[in-house]
């Protein structure tokens, strides 16, 4: 099919092209470079430099005869957007383009009202294009796990039943934000949804967990092709931390009591995900809701697990317990659904040793570039 990816720069959106790409997709990226240029306003540059878009495509081709193409432009355009749609004509649009990063988003005033315009900017955009060039055009927005929050009962799959006072309805599942960023996901999602309802699109939303991982069947570090590896405080995730603290003999630090539960997954199962989702759309007038994780996790757990290994490698690791710079539960009840990915075919890769092993391999090769003045949190939610 032909598929259009916004934010095929980042973290995700590269390897999804790459991946979509291998499989005989035709792919089209669109990204205004917004996560490089924030990184480089913060001064909080990734472990390894990647080369510009087209460098990166270019490369692909050569290593594999397949050819992306993109275009450099911002999806808050409204017209750009459009043009760009309009051109390619897509069977299927993946939103990637939007500002990823909780700790971002509570930076401060500005750090929040650019986290509002751009994402929900963007996701209006890309409903009205839609509905302007073709309605059937299949939205597959990458939402998060933590629009549900920690609540006390067991999390379904986007939508509850629920009885009140003799009768019956069903409803999106309660949203109960940890964050700024985590919010406008929260709007996102209801935009959605309620154009799905007046104008019959066909949108799948993917409450993703935490991705962990930096290599999939196509991204080989030998050749140039891999994704970013963030470690800091700002749009790193806890376990590239884990790995950069240990290799560094930095203590592994982790919030609180680090009770905090998660779903993770493999990147490798995202690249999964996207295309069962692709290949799985909706009827139009429908939102499906697929809760993307394969694990679940709390963060002392995680840096147990890191810290096994990081002693098998001669390191030390100490854990150490910080005051949380978040304002969030740090004891929970955590109990998500994730079945239905598992009956379209997901096949998980799960945490294991080796894993673990490949990732301390790729950060001692490049050790001497780790900045440790960017590791430790700074942002406070309060």
């Amino acid at each position: 099919m032909r598929v259009l990816i916004l934010g095929g720069d980042g973290y995700l959106g590269w390897p999804t092209a790459l991946s979509l790409s291998k499989r005989g997709h035709d792919v089209h990226i669109i990204d205004n470079y917004s996560r490089r240029k924030l990184s480089e306003v913060l001064n909080l540059q990734p472990l390894v430099t990647q080369p510009d878009l087209n460098a990166r495509i270019e490369l692909w081709e050569n290593v594999s005869g397949n050819k992306i193409s993109c275009g450099l432009g911002d999806v808050t355009d409204y017209e750009y957007l459009l043009e760009q749609v309009r051109n390619f004509q897509p069977d299927s649009v993946i939103h990637y383009a939007e500002q990823p990063s909780a700790p971002y988003s509570m930076l401060g005033y500005h750090e929040a009202r650019y986290t509002l315009t751009n994402n929900l900017i963007s996701t209006l955009n890309l409903i009205y294009v839609v509905k302007e060039v073709n309605s059937a055009i299949h939205i597959v927005k990458l939402g998060t796990m933590g629009e549900y929050g920690t609540p006390d009962i067991d999390i379904e799959e986007g939508f509850i039943d629920i009885e009140h006072k003799g009768r019956k309805d069903r409803f999106l599942f309660p949203r109960q934000a940890g964050s700024l960023y985590h919010t406008t996901k929260i709007q996102d999602t209801d935009l959605l949804y309620f154009y799905v309802r007046v104008w019959g699109l066909c949108v799948t939303d993917l409450m993703q967990g935490p991705v962990y991982g930096m290599f999939t069947e196509e991204m080989f570090a030998e050749h140039g092709l891999e994704t970013f590896f963030s470690y800091d405080e700002i749009f790193g995730t806890v376990l590239n931390r884990f790995f950069v603290q240990a290799v560094i003999d930095m203590p592994l630090m982790v919030y609180g009591n680090g009770g905090q539960t998660r779903g993770f997954l493999n990147i490798k199962d995202t690249m999964q995900c996207i295309e069962l989702a692709l290949l799985n759309p909706p009827n139009p007038g429908k939102l499906s809701i697929y809760n993307q994780f394969t694990e679940i996790f709390s963060v002392k757990e995680l840096a147990s697990i890191v810290q096994k290994t990081a002693i098998d490698f001669g390191l030390k690791a100490r854990i150490e317990h910080i005051p949380n710079p978040r304002i969030e539960s740090e004891q929970h009840y955590y109990n998500p659904d994730n079945s239905s990915f598992k009956k379209l075919g997901l096949i998980p890769h799960l945490l294991d040793e080796k894993f673990i092993i490949q990732m301390f391999e790729y950060v001692f090769k490049h050790k001497n570039k780790i900045s440790r003045k960017i590791i430790k949190p700074s942002t406070v939610w309060s």
